[in-house]
């Protein structure tokens, strides 16, 4: 039952064709099996108790009270709370902390939906690259193949979803982190405008303001279901979005028609692997197929690759500076040497980097003006090894900073939904992904196009391989 996606086993328990208790049974088999294969799962709560919320669930559907995603098991990525669990960012300097006393606002939405919490999710030390691996949980590995990464920062959660282990995971992007790995692994991951769901709560605030909740999922509709479950404002979270006014799951009804679509193979300054380009290409013509108008766009935003990760070391640094103080050799040195530069930020680095990502939002509007939607590739290259590094040239051209995130990050500055979906193979047999990107707040048209290329190029296959 574990092939079926999300939406065909919410209504496979709807109509009691498959039980809650099943299903998790199944779940807790394959984590088992899989374990070792992918270590992907960090934390799991205890069997007797997941069997209880099973049963609980299946009356619950009996009696013809089942909610929305009711006796879905999910497992929550662990840079993210979820009460009775602890936290631990994949670091040593939480490899202690207690169990976590309430849920983040996107947890609690799923539970409150019916979804049953089964564990934790691996994620590279406080989300800080999009390698799965730390000095706690160790390494995780793609279903794909075990000697590749399966990205990150949300690894753990794209090996469960695209192993076929877990139907539901939670995912966060601040630079590519859901894109990146649904990429990787030949998921459908979307990276929603900024604040649609809303986040928390936390103790501090979020300055950098690029990180976002979205779903990595088989599916377009499953992704629909999702969003319809975790969007809409709350109060703890001041720059959460008003409610969308559309149900994401019917917007899936509607034909988008006639669209300008604008296609970039490099944004203006990032090398792309051969085969993943021709495979680029190939895909975005399908949408000459449904009658959209498809041209090229040249050049590109300013790459912000160094000024992005500096951003992110100095927010962490911030929030976490306390405990890292005397525990240096604690964390792993990529992340230290991060902080340590960016103690070094000046006021007028921060102003002329405030000012380069306005260009960035410059050059966006310009394009949308244009184009009704952009599409380029997802990532440059194939998934580096389990371990790293990430390549350091395509072609023998040198790779920007951004690297693996060239083409992610610049829309987690501008704030604009970004999605990717499966548009083939590389050389080497393994997915590559395209992304698709739209106006603000216009998930549902992101949906749509989607929906369409999904249907045009259904991406049912799934590793074998664990």
């Amino acid at each position: 039952m574990l092939h079926l996606a999300l939406t065909q086993l919410v209504e496979a328990l709807r109509q009691s064709s498959v039980s809650p208790v099943e299903l998790m049974h199944a779940v807790l088999a394959r984590a088992d099996a899989t374990h070792s294969a992918l270590n992907a799962l960090c934390a799991r709560r205890d069997p007797e108790a997941l069997l209880a919320e099973a049963r609980a669930a299946e009356e619950r559907i009996a009696r013809g009270n089942g909610r929305s995603l009711e006796g879905i098991p999910f497992a929550v990525k662990d840079l993210e709370d979820a009460a009775g669990l602890p936290t631990t960012f994949g670091s040593r300097l939480f490899q202690d902390a207690v169990p976590a006393e309430r849920d983040s606002l996107q947890v609690a939405r799923l539970r409150a939906a019916g979804a049953i919490l089964f564990g934790k999710t691996n994620a590279p030390e406080f989300g800080f690259t999009a390698i799965t691996k730390n000095l706690v949980f160790g390494t995780t590995r793609s279903p794909w193949d075990r000697e590749r990464s399966p990205g990150g920062s949300s690894g753990g959660s794209a090996a469960l979803l695209a192993g076929e282990v877990m139907p539901l995971v939670t995912a966060s992007d601040g630079g590519g982190s859901i894109r990146i790995p649904a990429s990787f692994t030949g998921a459908f991951g979307v990276k929603p405008s900024y604040g649609r769901i809303p986040r928390g709560p936390s103790e501090f605030w979020d300055s950098l303001d690029t990180a976002v909740y979205g779903p990595i999922t088989k599916t377009v509709a499953d992704a629909a279901l999702l969003l319809d479950v975790l969007s809409g404002p709350h109060a703890l979270d001041a720059k959460s979005l008003p409610p969308a006014g559309v149900s994401y799951r019917e917007s899936l009804r509607i034909k988008a028609q006639g669209l300008r679509i604008g296609l970039s193979l490099d944004l203006g300054y990032a090398p792309v692997q051969s085969d993943i380009a021709a495979c680029i290409e190939d895909a975005a013509r399908v949408f000459t197929t449904l009658g959209h108008r498809l041209e090229a766009v040249s050049g590109g935003p300013p790459e912000m690759g160094v000024e992005w990760g500096l951003l992110g070391a100095y927010q962490l640094g911030a929030e976490f500076g306390p405990r890292l103080a005397g525990r240096e050799a604690d964390v792993t040195r990529a992340l230290l040497r991060g902080v340590e530069m960016a103690r070094g930020l000046t006021r007028d680095w921060w102003g002329e980097t405030a000012r380069k990502r306005a260009r960035v939002v410059e050059w966006c509007a310009a394009l949308f003006d244009r184009c009704d939607v952009l599409l380029t590739p997802t990532v440059p290259f194939d998934p580096p090894p389990a371990g790293g590094p990430f390549p350091s040239e395509i072609d023998g051209r040198a790779l920007p900073a951004s690297s693996a995130g060239s083409f992610t990050i610049p829309f987690n500055l501008s704030w604009h939904p970004a999605a990717t979906v499966r548009a083939g193979s590389s050389r080497a047999g393994l997915p590559v992904g395209m992304q698709i990107v739209v106006p603000r707040h216009r998930e549902d048209l992101l949906l749509q196009l989607a929906h369409a290329f999904e249907r045009e190029r259904p991406w049912q296959h799934w590793p074998k391989a664990v």
